[in-house]
């Protein structure tokens, strides 16, 4: 009988993990492809952002020292900002404009069924998953979010980039946690590249149904958008607070509580530059 060491297992999972990255980098390849065959150039163009976005924080996260909590602080801080103001913006007047009760109807939705996957989520920690639990959240995280942004530039493509550019934002930061996280158990970051993926090739599917002429049903469909990415971009706020992500990323010598306070202040210039950078970018539009 042939006992298998630690590092035969170990092994397996870089070669497992590597497999999956180079299979789902290949599927938004191909998706891409056939967003720019059929004109959707924007969600092209928000595909490999995502990508490059996501890609790249996660590559700096496995070789960031421990020394990162304002790094967390303004990564989540400037995606928070700019997601809530272009959800605000963008994506509010679109769901009201439709029909104003059950525009509404679909944000209180939105943001409810946001709250309700994200705590009812938590239940993934006590699974067994082939898939790191971190992770596995983004993944899920990501999915959803390109597929909201596939069903709205999808049926409204005359949007702007500057909307999607936004509504990604946050999945810079995201990958960064998500990855010193996983690094720190021995994982490969190259697993950042299944959800970096998964955004572009959920959004050019999703992007593929059509919504029908009801302005009842077209309302629903854009608040329910609009109520998640504000959910997602609330998620994002920084929480300066014991026991929460920015907390257990301190690895200063000091007092926690006169730190954190220090890091409060971060958290709400960040978050106004995140707004105030979309108020330019729009200006810049218009």
């Amino acid at each position: 009988m042939i006992e298998e060491t630690a590092g035969d297992v170990g092994g397996r999972r870089v070669t497992r993990t590597r497999l999956i990255a180079a299979a789902s980098t290949g599927a938004l390849a191909a998706a891409t492809a056939y967003a720019l065959a059929t004109g959707r150039t924007k969600l092209f163009s928000i595909a490999w952002i995502a990508f490059a976005a996501m890609a790249l924080a996660g590559w700096v996260g496995a070789r960031t020292a421990d020394t990162h909590a304002g790094t967390l602080v303004w990564g989540y801080g400037l995606a928070a900002g700019a997601m809530i103001t272009s959800a605000a913006v963008f994506l509010l007047p679109q769901a009201i404009g439709q029909h104003a009760a059950y525009g509404g109807f679909g944000v209180a939705l939105g943001l409810l069924v946001g709250y309700g996957a994200h705590t009812l989520g938590h239940r993934l920690s006590h699974m067994d998953l082939p898939l790191d639990r971190s992770l596995a959240e983004l993944t899920a995280h990501a999915v959803s979010a390109g597929a909201i942004i596939g069903i709205i530039y999808g049926n409204m493509p005359d949007l702007g980039l500057l909307l999607g550019l936004s509504i990604i934002s946050h999945k810079g930061p995201a990958g960064y946690a998500a990855v010193r996280r996983f690094s720190g158990r021995g994982g490969d970051w190259v697993a950042i590249l299944l959800p970096a993926s998964g955004v572009g090739v959920a959004a050019i599917g999703s992007s593929l149904l059509a919504l029908p002429a009801s302005e009842a049903i077209r309302g629903v469909a854009f608040g329910f958008a609009t109520g998640v990415f504000l959910h997602v971009a609330m998620d994002f706020l920084p929480e300066c607070e014991i026991g929460s992500e920015v907390h257990e990323s301190l690895s200063h010598e000091g007092d926690a509580h006169t730190l954190l306070d220090r890091l409060r202040v971060h958290a709400v210039a960040s978050t106004a530059l995140g707004g105030l950078a979309v108020f330019v970018g729009w200006l810049a539009i218009v």
